[in-house]
Formats: structure tokens, C-alpha cells, sequence
């Protein structure tokens, strides 16, 4: 390693097995099959059914997170929609390996929320600040002193004051409401954390239905397809409360003033199935296209337990689905494959040939089951780039890629993104009109591009 690259974080950074790497690659493919989770989801009904429990919609709702107050306005228009007894909790937020930076996250979803509101017909704030720890404090007390069927009528109106700021509606709501004690707060969220726990996750603005987890109004169109396909819909054939936003650019073409940076990793399973569809929006857009690969997260010290990967794999597998993209036949390339396959990027990008080797990283790792690690793997990857193996040999462990890589993670990060992919939409200045983190928001970067066209042909 050169002396101004470091890789941090531990175990968490050290190469698995190869026996470790296959069990991983195998469990993951088993488990976020389609097959296997229709399976799933028929087992699941049956059990409630001999159990004879009610369709139970359980709901994690923290406090200070951005992402929670998007949520909770959607929990009274869900149990008028559909046919289900909702459960809700409070939780703490994400502790210990599960979360990077816990003030950078709540930052950044502070930030996305504002930006995707609108388009699930929902209100955000137009404040970078946070809610005081006081109004927090005052919301705690108010919702902790409730019963969860009140719970659920009253939160929404309870996180609009603390977002809003409202001390006076807040101090309404509690005369009204009561207060609970700084141990009865305490014991509320301890029954949350535990309960979400119990089911294996650790975020807020978590729904739960049935052996699944749906996260926010991002994903809240998956449950809503679920409960329609039970028969729970009381206006079937209507548009979900929270229908998935198309990534969609109109007419706008040629917009040359544009440039558009995208932050992959090639051990991302989000980079995977976004990574062609990148380029091809960039290429009808007519934008210029910057791609800035980083090291995988738990390569550059960001932590991630087992509950954390799963979910991340599970819920990829459904995006996949959803958009229609190749996905599931996975080798785990964490380590020295990405360390060996960036080595080739600055010869291959010096070629034309840059994309081209991490699109087919990607596709051999996430989609075709590749072991990336072998020698043959990686002729396989560098031969289906278009690129010349006896060439590459001679470059693989050079060392130059090291700055690169870390001088776009240092960019990434100076603007508060950490995560892959991350978009940045720049114009000819250089100021950003967009910065983005998630796959989940390519349609953001195609509405700000017609955003600007229509702009600049008006």
C-alpha cells in the first residue's frame, strides 16, 4: 500500500475464506430468489392463518429521523386503504455497526427527504436544522404516553409539530395527550429496539409485514403489493398510496451543460443493477458522465453486521426485479478481487475501456456467479470488457489506482455522501443542482435533468 491510501475498519476489511466467500454467495442466492420468497410468503400466510392472528402491519418510528416523518404521514392513509391492524413502535435510532456516522445520516436524511416529499404527495420542512432535543423530548413523552391504537392516530400530527418546530401545538398536544416520565419514555423504546431486534433489523422507518421489511415510503409500494395480492386493497385497481417513481427524461436530450459524477463500488450489489442504466441515461441525456469508482464500504472502515447485509441483499433482489435487470447469481468479490480488478481500471480507462470493465465486474460477480478471486474469473471479466488479457496481466497490482480510488472517495464524502452509487448533477461551473445517494433515486437525477432543460429552453 502506498503511504496516502489506507484501508481502515479492522476485521471488517479482512479478505473471508474461500469456503466463507462460497457459503455466503450460495446463502444469498438461496434466500433472495424470487421462488423462495413467494415460498416464503405462502408459509408465512398459512402460519398466521392456523394462528389465527389478524394481517398485522408492524411500524418502527423514530423520532428525529427525516425518513420517520415521511412515514408516519402515510400510517393513517394505509389502514384506510387496506384492510390491516397496524402496530406502532418507537425506536432509537441505528447504534453500534450498523450505522457509520449517526449525525451524517440523519443529516442526509434530513437533506433526501426534502427532495423526494413532493413526489409522494407528502410535506418536509425546508430546514437543514434538525428538531431541538427539547421539542424531541416533548414528542417522546407525548407518544409514549399512548396506546398504540392512539399511537397510530396521533403521530403523524405529533412529528408535524416537531418538524415544523411548533412548540405551542406540541405543548397543545401534550395537555390533551399526557406526558410520559423519562423511564416510561425509556421503557417504550426499549420495547421497540427490542422488538425490532426480535425481527432482525435495526433502522427507523421500518414497516414489517410477515417475515418482510419495507423501508419508508421508498419501498412502501412493495407492501402495498403484497397486502393487494392478499385481498386486503378496499380500492383495488386504484394507484398505490406510494407508486414507485419512474426514471423518466422526457424529451430532454443533448444537455451538454451537464455533467453527471457517479459514485459505484464494484462489491455494491445497488451499484450492480444501476450501473448500465447509469450510463445509458447519461448517453440519451447527452450529459457529460463522470464515473468515480470507490472502495467497497467495509473496505474504508464502514461496518456492516449480518442483519445489515442481508437486508441489503434482499432488498436489491427485489429492485432488481422491479426494474427488470439481471441480479442473484452472486460471488462475493469483497477484497482482493476489487483490489486486482481496480489495479486494471487506469490501464482500461486509458483505453476508453473504463465503464466497460466495471459494467463487467459487475455483471460476473452479481449476476453470472463469477469467483472474481481466480485468475480465470478475472480473464473472463477483462476478456468480456473488450479488453486484451494478456495485456492486463502485466497490470494487475499496480499500484496507481490507489489514489484515484481514495481521491473520489475524499470528494464523496466532502459533499456528506458515503454510500454507493452516489450521484452528483453539476453544471458547467461547477455547482451542483443535485447530490444524491441510492439507486433509488436515478429518477431524482432524470427530473432534475428535464428540470434544467425546460429551464434552458424557456
Amino acid at each position: 500500500m502506498t503511504e496516502d491510501f489506507h484501508e481502515q475498519g479492522g476485521a471488517a476489511t479482512m479478505d473471508p475464506s474461500a469456503v466463507r466467500r462460497w457459503l455466503l454467495s450460495k446463502y444469498v442466492m438461496f434466500q433472495s430468489g424470487e421462488r423462495r420468497m413467494l415460498s416464503r410468503r405462502r408459509k408465512a400466510e398459512k402460519r398466521r392463518n392456523s394462528e389465527s392472528r389478524p394481517h398485522v402491519v408492524e411500524y418502527f418510528h423514530q423520532v428525529d429521523d427525516a425518513y420517520s416523518h415521511l412515514a408516519a404521514q402515510m400510517l393513517k392513509r394505509l389502514t384506510e386503504r387496506y384492510d390491516v391492524e397496524l402496530q406502532c413502535y418507537l425506536v432509537p435510532g441505528p447504534s453500534g455497526k450498523n450505522v457509520y456516522d449517526a449525525e451524517l445520516l440523519l443529516q442526509l436524511a434530513r437533506h433526501d427527504s426534502k427532495l423526494i416529499a413532493a413526489q409522494y404527495g407528502l410535506t418536509m420542512p425546508g430546514t437543514d436544522e434538525p428538531p431541538t432535543p427539547e421539542n424531541t423530548a416533548t414528542a417522546l413523552s407525548i407518544l409514549a404516553s399512548l396506546n398504540k391504537h392512539d399511537l397510530t392516530q396521533q403521530i403523524a400530527d405529533v412529528s408535524a409539530a416537531v418538524w415544523m418546530g411548533d412548540v405551542a401545538r406540541l405543548d397543545a398536544i401534550a395537555d390533551d395527550a399526557g406526558r410520559a416520565s423519562e423511564a416510561e419514555v425509556a421503557a417504550r423504546l426499549r420495547e421497540g429496539k427490542d422488538r425490532r431486534e426480535a425481527l432482525k433489523h435495526y433502522s427507523g422507518a421500518m414497516f414489517f409485514y410477515e417475515g418482510e421489511w419495507y423501508w419508508g415510503v421508498d419501498r412502501l409500494h412493495y407492501l402495498e403489493a403484497r397486502l393487494a395480492e392478499l385481498g386486503l386493497d378496499r380500492f383495488a385497481g386504484d394507484e398505490p398510496l406510494a407508486p414507485c417513481p419512474a426514471v423518466d427524461l422526457g424529451d430532454s436530450t443533448d444537455c451538454s451543460e451537464l455533467t453527471l459524477e457517479f459514485y459505484p463500488s464494484i462489491r455494491s450489489p445497488y451499484s450492480a443493477i444501476v450501473f448500465d442504466e447509469t450510463i445509458a441515461l447519461a448517453e440519451n441525456a447527452g450529459v457529460a458522465l463522470k464515473v468515480r469508482p470507490v472502495l467497497p464500504m467495509v473496505m474504508r472502515g464502514v461496518p456492516a453486521t449480518l442483519e445489515k447485509g442481508m437486508y441489503i441483499f434482499f432488498d436489491t433482489a427485489r429492485e432488481a426485479r422491479r426494474r427488470g435487470v439481471p441480479y442473484g447469481r452472486f460471488f462475493d468479490p469483497i477484497g482482493d478481487p476489487v483490489r486486482r480488478c481496480y489495479s486494471l481500471y487506469p490501464w482500461a480507462e486509458s483505453l476508453g475501456r473504463g465503464n466497460a470493465l466495471l459494467s463487467s465486474f459487475l455483471r460476473h460477480a452479481f449476476v453470472l456467479g463469477v469467483n472474481t478471486n481466480t485468475d480465470s474469473g478475472l480473464q473472463r471479466v477483462v476478456e468480456s470488457a473488450g479488453l486484451d488479457w494478456g495485456e492486463a496481466k502485466t497490470h494487475i497490482g499496480n499500484p496507481d489506482w490507489q489514489g484515484l480510488i481514495e481521491d473520489n472517495r475524499l470528494a464523496m464524502r466532502e459533499r456528506g455522501l458515503w454510500g454507493v452509487p452516489s450521484y452528483r448533477l453539476l453544471v458547467a461551473s461547477g455547482e451542483p443542482l443535485l447530490e444524491v445517494w441510492g439507486q433509488d433515486r436515478l429518477w431524482l437525477v432524470a427530473q432534475e435533468i428535464r428540470r434544467f432543460k425546460g429551464r434552458s429552453s424557456s
